[in-house]
């Protein structure tokens, strides 16, 4: 065994057995953890590969922010997860059915699957030497003209979903001082000011 097989299968062994812990774990902070590994071993794999833009992608973007954040917010809020477990029993047949239709499609596609050696012997797009093209350039080619309304899409959708979420998180707590900045602005000297005579030795 080489040295590329080697670390390509303790990155892949990694991978998947920290994604099984990630749904297996009852703690949310330790599932986080694990998602955090596995993100970076799934790096490891795409450097392997060549494509360094997205190992770098998948740790500054989804380790750096979307695992931390969610972190954050696994140990800010209060969840009840006791709460949240009643009533499994009663949905326990239409997931066993979901995911019994799941797994007979895997089944199918892992079952019929062959790789066909001509589309690997002529690649739909041909992969650029370092010498002509880097693998970032060579990426946001393909990205910026044949796929750049699915882009674009994808950051719409992308949008709508984190304006969703602000707006479903957003709640009015009674008793909570909040900035007006239209009240700010419209403040004088009048309104912000008071001037009191107050007696000789005595208080306000």
């Amino acid at each position: 065994m080489t040295v590329t097989a080697a670390f390509f299968y303790l990155f892949a062994t990694i991978t998947v057995a920290s994604g099984f812990m990630v749904i297996a774990s009852r703690n949310p902070v330790q599932a986080v953890l694990f998602l955090i590994l596995a993100f970076v071993n799934a790096a490891g794999l795409f450097l392997m590969m060549g494509a360094e833009f997205l190992a770098m992608i998948l740790v500054i973007v989804y380790v750096g922010a979307v695992a931390v954040l969610f972190l954050f917010v696994v140990m800010m809020l209060d969840v009840d997860f006791a709460e949240l477990r009643q009533g499994f029993l009663q949905y326990l047949p239409v997931g066993g059915l979901i995911g019994a239709v799941f797994l007979l499609e895997l089944i199918l596609v892992i079952g019929a699957y062959v790789v066909d050696p001509g589309l690997v012997r002529s690649p739909a797009v041909a992969i650029p030497s370092p010498q002509v093209m880097t693998n970032t350039e060579a990426l946001g080619q393909v990205l910026y003209t044949r796929y750049f309304y699915f882009f674009q899409a994808a950051g719409l959708i992308l949008l709508v979903a984190m304006i969703g979420a602000i707006v479903l998180t957003l709640r009015e707590r009674v008793g909570v001082r909040r900035q007006d900045i239209s009240k700010q602005n419209a403040r004088t000297q009048e309104t912000a000011v008071e001037v009191r005579k107050v007696p000789f030795r005595q208080g306000v």
